[in-house]
C-alpha cells in the first residue's frame, strides 16, 4: 500500500487518512482548529485547518504553506496589500510576520507547516499556478522507464533555518521507479493527474485538485501522461 498521505480530494470522496486535533506548537494561531495527519522528528507537520473569524498575530510562530481548497481567506501582513486566496490557490507565510487572518465564512485549508527557531525571513509569499517557471534539474536516467522529463520551478519561499522551500513546479509526462523520497513533500496538484506507486504493486490515483504528502524515505514510485503542475513545500534532511 502506498504511502502517500491524501489530505483532500477535490472531488469530495473522503480520504482514508487518519487526522488528529492539535497545535503546532503552543503559540499556533490555529490551535482550535488544527487537525494534524503526519507529524515528523525534524519539527514538521502536515494536514487539514478550517477556520472562521478573524486573528490578529503579532508575530507568527513557524513557516506554513496553506492551500485552500474551499472558501475563502485574507491574510494581511504588516505594510502590505491584503492576499485574496480563494479555491485551489495557496500561500507561504514566513516565521515571525506580523498578520491579520480573516474569513468571513468557514474555509477550509489543506497545510504545511516546520518550526524555525532562528527565522531568516518573514512575510507572505503567494503561490501561483501562472509562475515564473525557470528550468530546474531533470531526473536521471537510471530511474526512469522512457526519456527524461522537462521540469520547471518557482521557488517562492526558503526559510534556511527550517531546512524549508515552497513553490510552484512542472513537468512533462515521464514514469518513474519506486525508490526512497528524498525529502518531506506536501503537494497539491493545480494542472494534470499521477500515479503513485508502492513497492508491493498498489498504485493511488491523484487528480487535479488533490492534495498530498510524501514524507521522506518513504518508498514511492511515479507516472504521468501530461503535463503536471503542482504546488508543493518540501523539507530536506539535515546534512
Amino acid at each position: 500500500m502506498t504511502v502517500a498521505l491524501v489530505l483532500h480530494r477535490a472531488n469530495g470522496a473522503p480520504v482514508s487518512t487518519s487526522f488528529r486535533r492539535a497545535a503546532f506548537g503552543k503559540d499556533d494561531p490555529f490551535t482550535r482548529h488544527r487537525e494534524i495527519a503526519w507529524e515528523g522528528p525534524d519539527a514538521m507537520a502536515v494536514g487539514r485547518t478550517s477556520f472562521i473569524g478573524e486573528l490578529e498575530v503579532a508575530s507568527f510562530p513557524h513557516v506554513e504553506t496553506l492551500v485552500v481548497v474551499e472558501g475563502e481567506l485574507t491574510l494581511t501582513a504588516a505594510g502590505a496589500a491584503p492576499l485574496v486566496l480563494g479555491p485551489h490557490t495557496g500561500a507561504v507565510i514566513g516565521c515571525g510576520t506580523s498578520l491579520h487572518i480573516q474569513a468571513s465564512s468557514r474555509v477550509q485549508m489543506s497545510f504545511c507547516a516546520a518550526a524555525c527557531d532562528k527565522p531568516t525571513r518573514s512575510g507572505v509569499a503567494r503561490l501561483r499556478a501562472d509562475a515564473d517557471f525557470k528550468p530546474s534539474r531533470s531526473l536521471p536516467p537510471e530511474v526512469l522507464f522512457g526519456p527524461a522529463p522537462e521540469c520547471r520551478s518557482d521557488n517562492v519561499f526558503t526559510e534556511d533555518a527550517a531546512r524549508f522551500t515552497s513553490g510552484t513546479w512542472d513537468s512533462t509526462s515521464y514514469h518513474r521507479i519506486v525508490r526512497p523520497h528524498r525529502s518531506n513533500e506536501f503537494m497539491h496538484l493545480v494542472a494534470g493527474s499521477v500515479r503513485f506507486a508502492a513497492p508491493d504493486g498498489s498504485v493511488l490515483s491523484l487528480a487535479t485538485g488533490d492534495t498530498f504528502f510524501v514524507p521522506l524515505g518513504a518508498s514511492i514510485g511515479w507516472e504521468s501522461h501530461e503535463r503536471v503542475a503542482k504546488f508543493y513545500a518540501t523539507q530536506t534532511p539535515q546534512a
